[in-house]
């Protein structure tokens, strides 16, 4: 790998190099790297750009590492990659995407995941976007993630998008069955022109189930961002959705949640803050000789931690 790709795998994944286990690095359009492990099996698609990956029931503290790159201006591809987790298993799936581009071409990665979670499995994914690169070409990144829990199981998505990518749509679908758990955390910080679009589709099909969706962002000079949240209450259940967000410059954010209980029994909430940096804030930082921008730049990160 070249050294700015080396970069860009650090950035997305925090890998300095071929990971041990189960991974599969894709480069510019094309598989760099893939290994499978006796519990991970991973497929190259036949029939479209993307890969299966089968884990066998009751696999523990294993990893999967799946990164794209790319490097190469005016590039944009789609890829599938579905995700088969057996019963019982708890495994962390760390992805991510990082686009340098030094060109006049838009690039763009729109990566659809789908994952079927088996009953009592527990799944940690691991998702980090990033963008780079001196050219007027625009980096793009829509991620679609679908997602399917059977009885009693877990998913835990933790995505970040701090820096450099000038447009996404974020789309989050997940059908949880009885006693079935999806949480997520979401960071995003927007500066410049840059657009920033999530939204989160969650059905609480079986009773017990539950849903908790958490929206963190920044957004400063003219950029804009749009948080939509929909969580139905088929059943017995629980579900949350909170949207908190930092205005700053010209910037606009908007926040649309949605929620509707369809079982008397369904408990369901949402909440929305968006505002500016509290002078307080800021003057307290001042008075501990910082500078106002120095301030902002301490409140900001530590909002996204």
């Amino acid at each position: 790998m070249e050294e700015m790709q080396k970069n860009l795998l650090s950035e997305v994944s925090g890998l300095h190099g071929i990971p041990v286990g189960a991974y599969n690095i894709r480069v510019d359009g094309q598989a760099l790297s893939m290994n499978s492990t006796a519990n991970i099996e991973i497929v190259k698609k036949k029939d479209k750009s993307g890969i299966d990956i089968y884990i066998k029931p009751n696999t523990k503290n294993e990893s999967l590492h799946i990164p794209v790159i790319l490097t190469q201006t005016g590039l944009k591809e789609v890829v599938y990659n579905d995700f088969h987790i057996g019963e019982n298993s708890d495994v962390t799936i760390i992805a991510g995407c990082g686009i340098h581009n030094s060109g006049d071409k838009e690039s763009e990665h729109d990566g659809i995941h789908s994952f079927f979670i088996g009953k009592n499995a527990k799944v940690k994914y691991v998702e980090k976007h990033y963008g780079e690169g001196d050219g007027k070409g625009q980096r793009i990144l829509n991620p679609v993630t679908i997602v399917e829990i059977d009885e009693n199981g877990y998913m835990e998505m933790d995505t970040v998008q701090i820096k450099g990518v000038d447009s996404t749509k974020r789309i989050t679908k997940a059908k949880l069955n009885e006693g079935a758990k999806i949480v997520v955390k979401e960071k995003i910080m927007t500066h410049r022109n840059q657009f920033a679009e999530t939204g989160f589709e969650v059905e609480l099909n079986g009773d017990n189930s539950s849903a908790h969706v958490t929206s963190r962002s920044v957004a400063k000079d003219n950029s804009n961002q749009v948080f939509l949240a929909d969580i139905k209450g088929n059943a017995k259940c629980t579900g949350h959705s909170e949207c908190d967000a930092i205005i700053m410059d010209n910037a606009t954010v908007k926040a649309i949640p949605q929620i509707l209980a369809n079982n008397v029994n369904a408990n369901l909430i949402h909440e929305a803050a968006i505002g500016k940096i509290a002078g307080e804030q800021l003057t307290k930082l001042m008075t501990l000789g910082l500078t106002e921008k120095e301030a902002e730049e301490w409140i900001v990160n530590g909002f996204l931690k």
